[in-house]
């Protein structure tokens, strides 16, 4: 039997607020155990929820980024469930009006970015408080609950079982993190839990609409993991029904070390939580001002600006999804071709190989980089005029990247004058400066047709790479510095006499 995949994904999202949701206590990361929980956090008698407006507002900014409806009123509701690292006994959530109702997500499949696309639909998007962290190493067989992570806000953003593979549930993935972060509302560190994912996984017979049972794998915090989670997950359910056996809903985890999911708990249904609306919590009334508002301060969105670089630069649909795929990326290409608008295409592809080689082998993004777009012009500039070659542009590049980088500075703190000069002053202080006159390349060219006979024996008879090899010839000679274009030119004219 052929068998069908269907995933769902329920991503939590942590809100880039400096206070918690409903508290006035910080929401910084690395603090020791429970330094970051206040008396609201703690759920001590007698304190009140009081809502927190910037992540009201970064839950309608989301709403407005992928078309989805704003609910007013929108209502809090509290979550029932026992569990040592809940406070309250109950978790202030929302579920029959949320503040975000309905949209969509693009994916684009292909390693590529020229595949094909899907629209993934959004059932809604909840805000909530989230819940503390058990800690069960370094005490002695006991466990440690740290309650700074209690209050933090989240924006849970549930999508229907739309994918049909882990392949697009990572695509997914990948291109919701991109989203929260290119607008603002969320850093989407997932080491530090700032976005993760719980993947809702069944299968079903091929062409059968019911769906199957559902298992929920909590807690994924890397996309590498979520692609591993879900194949597991779908083969141990295939082989269970051709078996003849049943799936049982079920929540699970997902064992990075053994490559596997493991059974947690049975999986809750929404009237196991006894869901009913908090009594400490006004309706949130979100008006169209407030709406108009947001909406004014939305950046362009990635699949606007991607549309935008193939119509406006002629860049493919690869190279436009590549520059769009994260906002710094985006912002430092816009820089550089702001100032070259001549060759989009040369500037496109330096900033995707060369200057984001150097930053992943340092580990650093884009907003970490330290060669400003003006420098990197300047560089294009001298390949562009023939000062130097494509080649030579490369060392240049190297020697210039090192020097910029004992500065500590990034090309967004750094005087837009800072070493403007500087291209220049590496190709003379080096002597890189390539050789342009037709005189001395008919000499370097006439050299190496003499001292290499054969070669020559070889092109007339036909081998065109015997010309190549040629070439190689007068460049090693010139030490990388002749015009490549001139050599060929000169020399196809030399051996045709």
């Amino acid at each position: 039997m052929q068998w069908e995949i269907v995933v769902g994904l329920e991503v939590h999202t942590q809100l880039s607020t400096q206070s918690k949701i409903f508290s006035g206590a910080s929401t910084a990361f690395g603090s020791a155990p429970n330094i970051e929980a206040c008396a609201v956090d703690l759920a001590l008698p007698g304190v009140l929820p009081v809502l927190n407006r910037g992540a009201v507002q970064r839950a309608i900014r989301l709403g407005l980024a992928v078309g989805g409806k704003i609910n007013s009123p929108s209502i809090f509701a509290r979550k029932n469930y026992f569990y040592p690292d809940l406070p309250k006994g109950y978790q202030i959530s929302q579920y029959e009006l949320p503040v975000v109702e309905g949209g969509s997500v693009n994916i684009r499949m292909g390693h590529d970015g020229g595949g094909c696309e899907k629209t993934i639909r959004l059932t809604r998007a909840h805000l909530e408080e989230d819940a503390g962290k058990s800690l069960h190493e370094d005490f002695h067989g006991m466990t440690g609950i740290d309650l700074n992570r209690a209050g933090t806000p989240l924006l849970e953003i549930v999508s229907e079982p739309d994918m049909r593979s882990s392949a697009e549930a990572v695509a997914y993935a990948k291109t919701l993190h991109a989203l929260v972060r290119w607008i603002g509302i969320c850093d989407g560190n997932m080491q530090e839990g700032s976005f993760r994912c719980d993947a809702n996984v069944s299968v079903r017979p091929q062409g059968s609409d019911k769906l199957g049972t559902r298992c929920e794998i909590k807690n994924l915090n890397s996309f590498r993991f979520l692609e591993k989670a879900i194949d597991y997950e779908a083969r141990r359910q295939i082989e269970i029904l051709e078996d003849g056996g049943t799936v049982q809903q079920q929540t699970r985890l997902y064992d990075p070390d053994k490559g596997e999911t493991r059974a947690m708990r049975s999986k809750e249904d929404a009237q196991d939580y006894r869901y009913f609306p908090d009594p400490d919590l006004l309706p949130l009334e979100i008006g169209e001002n407030w709406i108009a508002e947001v909406q004014g301060g939305l950046p362009e969105l990635p699949q606007q600006m991607r549309a935008r670089l193939e119509h406006d630069y002629g860049l493919s649909s690869y190279d436009a999804a590549t520059l769009t795929a994260d906002r710094e990326i985006a912002e430092y290409y816009e820089a550089v071709v702001d100032k070259l608008p001549s060759d989009p295409k040369l500037c496109a592809n330096w900033v995707m190989g060369d200057i984001s080689g150097y930053l992943n082998e340092e580990g650093k993004f884009f907003d970490s980089c330290p060669l400003s777009p003006i420098q990197l012009v300047q560089l294009l500039i001298r390949i562009n005029d023939g000062t130097i070659s494509g080649k030579i542009a490369k060392e240049v590049f190297k020697q210039m990247w090192v020097k910029v980088s004992t500065r500590a500075m990034t090309w967004k703190n750094r005087d837009s004058q800072f070493d403007e000069n500087l291209v220049d002053q590496i190709i003379e202080s080096q002597g890189l400066k390539q050789i342009s006159d037709s005189g001395e390349l008919e000499k370097l060219v006439g050299e190496v047709i003499v001292a290499n006979s054969k070669s020559v024996e070889e092109f007339k008879a036909g081998k065109e790479k015997a010309f190549n090899a040629l070439v190689g010839q007068v460049m090693k000679v010139a030490k990388g510095k002749a015009n490549p274009t001139q050599v060929n030119e000169i020399l196809k004219k030399k051996l045709t006499e």
